[in-house]
């Protein structure tokens, strides 16, 4: 069943185009993540799903309801700002429950409210505190718990973590995916760092220019980048791109050729069942390549001298050069490896990602 329900929606400023007809289909209890650098519109739809932008064209519906021309207080969210925007003058309890008593929510409701929002979010001991005397990972809580508490079926959050330390962020990531497994609400979360989109989602609408370019499954995204864009966006390093030519040989065999290198895709899985020849773009994942003595036959392979080691802990990425151009792998964190170093490296080809090389879409 769909709980946001968003058909053709446009926002123009003048002759700019912000969103050009996006259409999405979020269903009940699902956590879509917005995904996308800054300008992309993510925070813009966010902003139109909860009504605090009028649209130019389109509609948006929510729990089956058309709310496109309703106040914001009529389409039955709650909403996450990136800063806590909380009342310093009052308390905890107080940021809770002023919303319901502007509401004219019953006094008895509301402590039920308050106390269950304050169990599950971990916040009994600090109802009587100042926003002042709060942590900031504290004061996201209460931020968070200002919309919990209205019982509402779909929460919208705008880069909620972006101020916090990279620990903090790390916690309340886990604590945010919990209490979406406790809630079993619809949540459209904005952010640009990958890490939570990919640990977060159940799908992820990555976006460039007010255009959604991939909506899909975190693996999907990953694995499956639908062009070169979301390929080169998904992935910490990103992914080493070749540029070359698809050829199809007599024999059936397809070879993807740059000026220097010959990799063999015959079992590449292409989108369109009858490969096409002609310049194309091939990818690959740090994480594909191998290291070592023992790299599969039909893999590429190849001596490389390594040029700089980045060790982070649980792995460790190598800067090297190949054809002529820079490319990064990763190693195990407790890999001996330094600078000058000769190592052997190989990739399946067949199992990269191919883009045509000009609409950049997936081959």
């Amino acid at each position: 069943m769909s709980s946001v329900l968003i058909k053709d929606l446009t926002l123009k400023y003048d002759h700019l185009t912000i969103l050009d007809k996006l259409n999405m289909d979020i269903q009940e209890g699902e956590f879509l993540v917005l995904l996308g650098a800054s300008g992309c519109g993510k925070s813009t739809l966010l902003n139109c799903i909860a009504g605090l932008l009028d649209i130019s064209a389109g509609e948006i519906h929510i729990n089956g309801k058309n709310v496109t021309w309703a106040e914001p207080s009529e389409r039955g969210i709650g909403m996450v700002f990136q800063s806590y925007a909380l009342y310093p003058q009052m308390t905890v309890e107080g940021n809770l429950t002023f919303g319901l008593k502007n509401a004219k929510v019953p006094k008895p409701e509301i402590a039920k409210r308050i106390a269950k929002v304050a169990e599950i979010l971990q916040i009994e001991s600090l109802l009587k505190r100042k926003p002042a005397a709060l942590s900031g990972g504290q004061r996201q809580r209460v931020a968070i718990g200002r919309a919990l508490v209205r019982e509402v079926k779909v929460f919208l959050f705008d880069e909620p973590l972006s101020n916090l330390d990279a620990k903090l962020r790390a916690d309340l990531r886990i604590e945010l995916k919990l209490l979406h497994k406790r809630l079993k609400s619809t949540i459209i979360y904005v952010t640009h760092d990958q890490v939570e989109a990919m640990t977060l989602a159940d799908r992820i609408a990555v976006m460039k220019n007010g255009v959604v370019q991939q909506l899909d499954t975190p693996n999907g995204i990953f694995h499956r980048p639908i062009n070169r864009f979301v390929a080169d966006f998904i992935g910490s390093p990103s992914m080493n791109f070749f540029e070359g030519e698809l050829v199809t040989l007599e024999t059936g065999q397809i070879e993807f050729k740059t000026a220097e290198l010959v990799f063999n895709v015959s079992d590449y899985e292409f989108t369109n069942a009858t490969p096409v020849s002609g310049k194309a773009s091939l990818g690959i994942r740090p994480e594909a390549v191998s290291t070592g003595a023992n790299i599969p036959d039909n893999f590429f392979s190849c001596d490389i001298t390594v040029e700089l080691v980045e060790p982070m802990g649980s792995d460790t990425l190598v800067w090297t050069k190949l054809a002529g151009q820079n490319f990064r792998f990763r190693m195990d964190g407790k890999a001996t490896v330094a600078n000058g170093d000769k190592l052997r490296i190989g990739f399946n080809p067949s199992s990269s990602s191919m883009f045509d090389a000009e609409n950049e879409d997936r081959l």
